[in-house]
């Protein structure tokens, strides 16, 4: 195993979102010094409040593989993967980061329940939760004098992050669009399986298929078996489908952190490596130990009896 996961999650406290939110915006200016970042800050708290449940019209996220901490995850590694592109000679105008990054804070919005939809959890939206954060981003910025004039691009890239949506059916209206998207659909990839909690993780995403009615997966054991053929699956879907623009990655941490290393993929690797082990234990409960997400299970389940 490569031993560089702990590097990754020391750089940036991911549980703190003003952390986050900072790094980003050293990111940012570090591409450029008169960059501004108000827009992404005002989204940024309202996506805060919509997932704390303090949004107007909506309840507090129930999701929790599709939780606040993902979407801060993949916030952060769009913003990492922009400044590497840009890095690498990539063109990408201001306007345009702000739009792919804002991006990457909407797309989970369409897993978020309004007041009155009070049957099951968010998780019900698995399957049309891209088509939904669409229609919240639209409402969002319609009639903006900044981005009203930008749907169809927000519309575009967030079709970038369904898994199983094939890129070459999207008609981009710039080549600017289509590489903005790209970076979205991976840093979606990068962001949660490189994740020191993604393992224990699967367990809550196992249960958000079951609520949504999703078939393939006997249990939370067979999910985390089938994890790893899906980390093939997403390996080539970032070369092919995506380009690659996942490999722009390893400018930002030379640049930013001195490091000419990929973190993402060295801690993909120790996860997925580590899953293997895992999976052919009889136990392998009892090698899921971070988060206190096993113990939060277990406790559900007994007071479910």
């Amino acid at each position: 195993m490569k031993n560089s996961t702990e590097k990754l999650i020391q750089l940036v406290n991911i549980e703190d979102p003003d952390c986050v939110l900072k790094e980003v915006k050293f990111i940012l200016l570090s591409m450029n010094s008169d960059f501004s970042t108000k827009n992404i800050e005002n989204v940024f708290q309202d996506i805060i409040m919509l997932f704390q449940g303090k949004y107007q019209g909506y309840q507090a996220c129930n999701t929790e593989y599709h939780d606040l901490r993902h979407t801060l995850e993949v916030f952060l590694a769009t913003s990492r993967l922009i400044h590497g592109a840009l890095i690498d000679g990539r063109l990408i105008s201001e306007k345009m980061i702000n739009i792919g990054i804002i991006s990457a804070l909407m797309h989970d919005t369409g897993y978020s329940q309004t007041l009155d939809d009070v049957n099951g959890t968010g998780a019900k939206y698995t399957v049309s939760h891209i088509l939904r954060s669409i229609e919240f981003c639209t409402k969002y910025f319609a009639g903006s004098p900044s981005y009203g004039g930008d749907l169809n691009s927000f519309r575009d890239i967030l079709l970038c992050t369904g898994f199983t949506d094939r890129i070459e059916g999207i008609k981009f209206s710039s080549p600017e669009v289509e590489t903005v998207g790209k970076i979205l659909g991976a840093a979606d990839l990068l962001g949660q399986m490189a994740d020191r909690l993604y393992l224990e993780k699967l367990l809550y995403l196992y249960h958000e298929f079951k609520d949504a009615g999703i078939a393939g997966f006997e249990n939370e054991y067979d999910l985390l078996k089938k994890t790893v053929t899906f980390y093939g699956q997403s390996l080539n879907r970032m070369e092919k489908d995506l380009s690659g623009v996942h490999k722009h990655m390893k400018s930002h941490f030379r640049v930013r952190w001195g490091l000419d290393r990929n973190l993402y993929i060295d801690s993909i690797e120790n996860n997925i490596d580590y899953l293997k082990y895992i999976i052919q234990q009889d136990d392998y409960m009892s090698f899921l130990k971070r988060g206190g997400i096993v113990q939060k299970l277990k406790k559900s389940r007994l007071e479910a009896l």
